[in-house]
């Protein structure tokens, strides 16, 4: 089973103003969605508000049987979006979700907000 990225497509970061195009959390998503764009065992979906307003922009990792992820606090930056579709590659190729530290990118260290168990079968 693939790794799902849910990207929160509402979230504003502080200094956001009304009126501008994109919120910051849309224009994080169609930054992952493009990194993602090809890769085996990751695939990306939007969500309207993940409720982390206070640390936009904010995304979710999960795949059946794994630990599941929110991180959070992103610049919608390329390099951001390219760190979280890093991560969720190598979380898609382990057995359990966990990635040791030593291999996260360094984009994502920092962002983690939390982890959940998978749920029982």
């Amino acid at each position: 089973m693939p790794t799902t990225i849910t990207i929160c497509d509402t979230c504003k970061r502080d200094g956001w103003t009304a009126g501008t195009e994109l919120s910051d959390g849309e224009a994080l998503a169609a930054l992952v969605e493009a990194a993602a764009r090809g890769i085996d065992g990751v695939q990306t979906r939007r969500h309207s508000c993940l409720m982390g307003c206070s640390g936009a922009c904010n995304i979710a990792l999960q795949a059946p049987g794994k630990m599941a992820y929110t991180l959070g606090r992103f610049d919608p930056t390329a390099e951001a979006a390219q760190g979280i579709v890093d991560y969720a590659r190598m979380h898609a190729q382990t057995d359990t979700g966990v990635v040791p530290f030593r291999q996260w990118p360094p984009a994502i260290k920092g962002h983690f907000v939390t982890r959940h168990p998978p749920l029982s079968a």
